[in-house]
């Protein structure tokens, strides 16, 4: 399964409670069908069908980007797997996480930016900037109370 990508450096498991960490060499950005950020070291745990309390995992929507709180199968045989980043849930194809992804290095610069939305928070920003980073992309960040950003 390539729910994770390339570049795992280290993890643990622990078998009586399912409680994981994965560490990545960097954090980074993967293209599934929709483009998934990975923080450097990743937790949560880990049951049948199902990780919950998930942390380092932010996907985006809408020019949004979202904290994935739990990614769970409900019938395997579906071919379906669900992101819930607490407000909503996104359904995806089962077969997009059949191999891990490349994952893009983001420049530490860019991470303040990622975190934008989760459940209960929005994270205010200073006024409206863009620019390019130096991975090419040009990024967008509204400055009305932190409310989006937009990749170009």
């Amino acid at each position: 399964m390539g729910l994770l990508p390339k570049g795992v450096k280290d993890f643990s498991f622990d078998d009586s409670s399912g409680r994981f960490e994965v560490h990545l060499d960097q954090p980074c950005n993967a293209k599934f069908e929709n483009e998934l950020h990975y923080d450097q070291n990743i937790s949560g745990n880990l049951s049948y069908g199902e990780i919950n309390g998930l942390n380092g995992i932010l996907a985006q929507d809408l020019f949004l980007w979202f904290a994935v709180k739990e990614i769970r199968v409900d019938v395997p045989s579906s071919g379906l797997i669900y992101f819930d980043v607490g407000v909503v849930s996104k359904q995806f194809s089962l077969s997009s996480f059949e191999t891990p992804r490349e994952c893009l290095a983001v420049q530490s610069d860019d991470l303040n930016l990622l975190h934008i939305y989760d459940e209960t928070t929005l994270i205010k920003q200073p006024a409206a900037s863009a620019f390019k980073t130096s991975s090419g992309n040009f990024w967008y960040q509204l400055g009305y109370k932190g409310l989006a950003m937009a990749t170009l």
